[in-house]
């Protein structure tokens, strides 16, 4: 199981997409490819008025991940020291069957190398002591990235600022 968790506080999200294009950027994907997705829901009535809302989907890092159960060469991997789920590009075949596997979408096709990619939260910036991509660009600060713990904390007050509006 992975050691992190990420949040999205969906009331804050504008759907810009920020997060998707900096994820992008940050891993040199070509069209195609979306390793988070914002997905839109609604319009749906509010106060009798249109409003939408976002839904952020990243890989979930699922403790039993069938991307990594159903790959026949190791590439879909844990990384041993936080539990994060990855593609290794070396090991890939391009078979797909990652892809087809998990039920959330999270594997992607890369057309430029022919290999899956996939979300890591940004490995290479976690190592350096930064937060993925996604969260560190997202312009409403809607994204919060850590530990589990401290992620529910967020969640916890959250909720609790928004009963006490009631």
């Amino acid at each position: 199981m992975s050691k992190y968790a990420l949040y999205q506080d969906v009331d804050r999200c504008i759907g810009c997409y920020s997060c998707e294009a900096h994820c992008k950027v940050n891993k040199t994907l070509p069209m195609g490819p979306r390793l988070c997705r914002i997905i839109p829901v609604g319009p749906k009535l509010v106060n009798n008025l249109p409003r939408m809302s976002y839904c952020f989907m990243p890989c979930f890092h699922c403790e039993k991940a069938w991307c990594v159960a159903v790959c026949p060469t190791g590439a879909m991997q844990y990384r041993a020291k936080d539990g994060i789920v990855f593609a290794d590009p070396e090991l890939c075949i391009g078979c797909k069957a990652c892809i087809s596997a998990c039920p959330w979408g999270a594997p992607q096709w890369n057309p430029e190398t022919g290999k899956v990619v996939k979300c890591d939260y940004c490995m290479d910036r976690l190592d350096a002591g930064l937060e993925p991509a996604c969260v560190s660009k997202c312009i409403t600060k809607c994204l919060h990235f850590g530990d589990p713990g401290t992620i529910s904390e967020i969640r916890r007050q959250r909720y609790a600022r928004s009963a006490a509006e009631f």
